[in-house]
């Protein structure tokens, strides 16, 4: 199977960079989430995107968001977007077809739209100025993205270096936070009849779940084609 991932220090470095960003964005979560004390922050009731509220305490859609960290929530998310990019494109070769172009525009737009969401907070003030289209824009970016990212790799596994457990569940994992997306917009066109948390997280995890199974597998895949490489052709042909 043709392998669409570069080889070398640069695909080794990109797939830490791909693992390393939920990871970062994760740390940052937890950190703005128990900074958040009145009232206290549960994840399953509060939204994400309110962490990354900056500034005094305020009732955004629906939901009192007091988050101390804001900034820390905010930095996680930008960089978050960036080693996403970045990872990608050192790992995924576009010579090798369509499919590790896909992946790269995909990440791209991944990347860009976890960006603006740290950049453009969904606070009231951004609403009243017009600025809450750049996070709104981000958040269904990433989601849709994100989500398609995490099939396209998972089809391609073979040739990325996933296992076939790893395959089935980058794809599932996609599914799931496509599945989960049109809930959370009816639930946000309805003026949220639903005022939970758990339908954002129910698309924003798969998307980061996947991106640490590709990053970790490659990360592997790597590390064993550097301690295992493979014979010399004239070996192979005699053996």
């Amino acid at each position: 199977m043709n392998p669409i991932v570069r080889s070398g220090t640069a695909a080794r470095a990109g797939a830490l960079l791909i693992l390393l960003g939920p990871l970062v964005a994760w740390v940052a979560e937890f950190i703005t989430a128990a900074a958040w004390q009145d009232p206290p922050y549960s994840p399953l009731y509060n939204w994400v995107s309110h962490l990354g509220l900056t500034g005094p305490p305020q009732t955004a859609f629906g939901q009192v968001a007091n988050s101390p960290l804001g900034a820390v929530m905010d930095s996680g998310w930008v960089i978050y977007g960036a080693l996403l990019i970045i990872g990608a494109f050192l790992v995924f070769d576009p010579r090798k077809g369509t499919r590790p172009i896909t992946i790269m525009i995909l990440a791209v737009l991944a990347g860009v739209g976890v960006c603006l969401v740290g950049i453009f907070q969904g606070s009231n003030a951004n609403v009243d100025n017009g600025l809450i289209a750049f996070h709104t824009l981000g958040a269904q970016g990433v989601m849709l993205a994100g989500n398609l990212m995490a099939i396209v790799a998972g089809a391609g596994g073979t040739r990325i270096g996933l296992t076939r457990g790893r395959s089935i569940a980058s794809i599932t994992l996609g599914s799931v936070g496509l599945i989960a997306f049109p809930l959370f917009m009816a639930d946000v066109f309805t003026g949220w009849m639903w005022n939970i948390g758990l339908f954002e997280r129910a698309v924003i995890y798969p998307i980061m779940i996947g991106h640490a199974l590709l990053g970790s597998s490659v990360a592997a895949a790597q590390r064993h084609r550097a301690t295992h490489p493979p014979a010399p052709l004239g070996a192979r042909i005699e053996s």
